[in-house]
């Protein structure tokens, strides 16, 4: 359809009222931390601006994990695949973050960490293996994560509006420049804050979505092929059911107990028990509502329009919306673009400058984390939009992002269960270790002659049992250590 004044005016106001109602409630915090800048510590001045200074409710937890993941890698992504089997990705998620609940919160907040990273220096009693781990962990953000969700936003942008003739990048940059503001102005507050109003108004419209969805085809499914109803992949599906049984559910553990974009969420609580109940909330909200926001729509649009891919989403949300209500719902598809662009970036920022910078480049003490946080963020943006151009020519946004994200996933995640699990680990044997799950993962995925064997999901698993195994035969062969079990959270803390 051609762009309306009113889809526009809309869409404009609307973006406005979060923004302002996220400085509003801001506004407070930010003078008082102003104030008592000159006052804080180094690693003061790190918890105010990446853990919002241990001040986020339950709320703004639940709101930030939920927006964070959910953006249009999701929306798009899944929806792009046409088919219900998607749905799994948002069930198995629910696993995930039960687990950092329980799991991995109460030992975060039991040493008082920053990054997850920090973590593993404090296990493995080296700081080396910090910095490896979150060079990683910023290579994925930068030039997987990044790009594709401001693919994804600009593509639904595209469709929706009918802006056929608008160059992809301009809506892009647009994103971006946004995105950025709120995580250098406002930091991690701001961006929970915004999380959650966004949050909020995107889930209800996107509820709304899917009841207009099926109402256009009068909640029949007749004519659909049964492989895109199925809950159960068949070998040749984006995930066939075997898959459930052993590579996804470490994915999920990853992703939502490790990856310093979500658990930095969950560690900017007062208490744990307060970050518990955001975390669990956030589980029960993906249980309950995002498995049919991010599977029906493009399982109508399959009936409606045919395999159109990627596009499915913002063509379906555009014909099924009435005019005023499409300005919107595309408000809040923005500000879940931004809300999780920005995330990304905060966390990406944070990494950076307390694990790699201060510790390598800077002087201790002296580090203008503010400056320093501007500066970084500008760079990473400008990486991400130069890869814009390559994520367009992608076949399948969601699986492109899921299957490149196990190069470094599975190796990370053994870093972690060694650590966790066992004392007397030499951090080089860890080292070599996510190197060689990394070697591993790349050789098994991406040589022309891989088409028909194991799934992805599969090498997924194979290699972070490569990992953990090579981690543990390195250190006793290679270095003389004994690894001992030694649960993390049974166990005294080491200094750094």
């Amino acid at each position: 359809m051609p762009l309306q004044t009113v889809q526009v005016a809309i869409f404009v106001f609307i973006t406005g009222l979060i923004g302002f109602l996220t400085y509003r409630k801001c506004r407070q915090a930010i003078l008082a931390e102003r104030a008592n800048a000159h006052n804080r510590t180094p690693e003061e001045e790190n918890k105010e601006v990446f853990l919002a200074g241990g001040g986020l409710s339950w709320v703004f937890v639940a709101g930030s994990i939920t927006l964070t993941n959910l953006s249009t890698d999701q929306l798009v992504g899944m929806n792009g695949n046409q088919m219900a089997l998607l749905a799994w990705w948002e069930f198995a998620a629910v696993f995930g973050l039960v687990i950092l609940a329980k799991v991995f919160l109460p030992i975060y907040y039991r040493y008082k960490c920053t990054t997850t990273t920090e973590l593993l220096e404090k296990r493995y009693n080296n700081h080396h293996i910090r910095a490896l781990i979150s060079v990683m962990f910023l290579l994925g953000n930068i030039f997987i994560f990044l790009p594709a969700i401001l693919y994804g936003g600009s593509l639904f942008m595209k469709e929706m509006f009918g802006l056929e003739t608008l160059p992809l990048m301009v809506l892009a940059i647009a994103f971006a420049v946004a995105g950025a503001a709120y995580a250098v102005i406002g930091g991690l507050r701001a961006v929970a804050i915004s999380d959650t109003y966004s949050g909020v108004l995107l889930l209800s419209l996107a509820l709304v979505v899917v009841w207009l969805c099926l109402s256009a085809i009068d909640f029949d499914f007749t004519g659909i092929p049964a492989e895109r109803l199925t809950l159960i992949g068949s070998n040749d599906s984006p995930i066939p059911w075997h898959t459930l049984l052993t590579g996804m559910i470490f994915i999920q553990v990853y992703y939502w107990s490790t990856n310093q974009t979500i658990t930095q969420r969950a560690m900017a609580s007062p208490t744990v028990k307060e970050a518990q109940r955001g975390v669990l909330t956030a589980a029960a909200i993906r249980l309950l509502i995002i498995p049919p926001i991010i599977v029906l729509p493009g399982i109508v649009s399959y009936k409606l329009y045919g395999d159109i891919g990627d596009a499915a989403y913002g063509r379906i949300v555009g014909d099924v919306l009435p005019l005023w209500l499409s300005g919107v719902f595309a408000a809040a598809l923005a500000a879940a673009v931004l809300t999780s662009f920005n995330s990304i970036l905060n966390s990406s920022s944070a990494l950076y400058i307390c694990d790699i910078h201060e510790k390598y480049f800077g002087q201790k003490g002296k580090t203008n984390v503010p400056k320093l946080n501007l500066i970084v963020t500008a760079v990473f943006i400008i990486i991400a939009l130069s890869l814009v151009p390559i994520w367009a020519e992608s076949e399948s946004l969601i699986n492109l992002v899921q299957k490149l994200y196990g190069l470094i996933s599975m190796p990370i995640l053994s870093c972690f269960v060694v650590g966790l699990l066992f004392k007397n680990v030499d951090y080089r044997a860890a080292i070599c270790a996510v190197l060689i799950g990394c070697a591993y993962y790349g050789f098994t995925q991406f040589r022309p002659e891989t088409d028909g064997q194991w799934h992805y999901i599969h090498h997924m698993f194979f290699t972070l049992w490569l990992s953990i195994g090579s981690a543990l035969a390195i250190n006793k062969f290679v270095f003389g250590n004994s690894a001992k079990l030694s649960w993390a959270a049974n166990t005294e803390l080491q200094e750094s």
